[in-house]
């Protein structure tokens, strides 16, 4: 899998860290107090959405009073207490990076949630440094699938393409890097387990958790 990498760029949430089971709770809270309900096919519809096109999504779907900003506000609130308190790494994440370092592999993260929260994770888990660069998608003009965030992030690192490794958790973002014509590896995680046929379709490999990676280096000693 990693022949030839020379930088690993990652998605962060279900990728790098178990959030994905908090986005139901505070969707289900958010939309109760307009009186709307959560119905099960809103996660499908947000995969690789930034949240700027998350909040525009919802405030048409469900007709939300709120400007888009306050919306983004809202959810930046109600999430920052999880990220910093109950939201861990997922298993294998720390010593994989530790040993992209050691290796002198170069590391990023592209990721569709706010910096700021993606500063907060980070920074509770003390891994910040262990990245060499870290792009939101807004600050690229197209959101995943589109390629542009993996291209710029690859940009940023110092990496040509065909020379990346992209670890995603769903479909859209596995599109994403292969549309910037980088390998792929998808990621087991629950929430995303309905398209796991499809993800098997997108990435060139697939894998239960980071040990599984790591087994792989041990194992070409």
């Amino acid at each position: 899998m990693l022949e030839e990498i020379k930088a690993v760029l990652f998605d962060l949430d279900g990728t790098l860290v178990d959030s994905m089971w908090m986005w139901k709770a505070i969707d289900e809270e958010y939309l109760a107090r307009f009186g709307k309900e959560y119905t099960p096919d809103l996660s499908r519809e947000l995969d690789g959405k930034s949240i700027h096109e998350t909040a525009v999504y919802m405030k048409a779907r469900y007709e939300i009073p709120d400007p888009e900003e306050k919306m983004i506000d809202d959810w930046n609130e109600m999430a920052r207490l999880k990220y910093r308190n109950e939201v861990p790494l997922k298993e294998g994440v720390l010593d994989f990076l530790k040993a992209c370092r050691a290796r002198g592999i170069r590391t990023g993260i592209a990721t569709s949630n706010s910096r700021e929260l993606t500063t907060e994770v980070l920074v509770s888990h003390g891994v910040m440094d262990l990245f060499d660069c870290i792009l939101t998608s807004k600050e690229v003009k197209n959101g995943k699938p589109r390629p542009d965030i993996y291209l710029m992030l690859a940009k940023e690192v110092g990496v040509s393409p065909e020379h990346c490794l992209v670890f995603e958790d769903v479909v859209q973002g596995l599109r994403a890097g292969n549309a910037a014509g980088m390998r792929t590896c998808a990621i087991e995680d629950p929430y995303s387990a309905w398209s796991r046929e499809e993800k098997l379709q997108e990435a060139d490999y697939y894998i239960d958790s980071f040990e599984e990676v790591l087994a792989e280096w041990d194992d070409s000693r």
